[in-house]
């Protein structure tokens, strides 16, 4: 059908297909503020929840590390359990690229701004 205009048709399947990867990656974006991990320290007495974005959502301290000596063991564990979560979240977010670039025919390892 369109064989006297060269590769227009190609280039019009690829826009499509852009614009298609471009809502898809919308609505992905929206959907990793709704998927949470957990990220742990101290084997379990300390949890930060995040979404996979990466955003803190909440922070979960069993009351027995709460001893007035150890206020620096205590910090230390919150911030390795918000870490291990942000870690976490990054994981959680690659797996879900690498799902829609797969889905869209493209390399699951294609890097694409995110």
């Amino acid at each position: 059908m369109l064989k006297g205009l060269g590769g227009l048709g190609d280039m019009a399947k690829m826009m499509k297909s852009a614009q298609e990867l471009q809502t898809k990656m919308g609505e992905m974006q929206e959907e990793l503020h709704n998927i949470t991990v957990t990220g742990e320290a101290g084997a379990g007495l300390v949890k930060a929840t995040a979404s996979a974005k990466g955003e803190l959502k909440g922070l979960d301290i069993d009351p027995s590390i709460f001893n007035g000596d150890d206020k620096e063991v205590v910090e230390d564990l919150i911030l390795a359990a918000i870490k291990d979560a942000q870690g976490k979240a990054r994981e959680r977010a690659q797996e879900e690229m690498a799902k829609l670039t797969e889905s869209m025919g493209l390399p699951k390892d294609v890097k694409l701004p995110f």
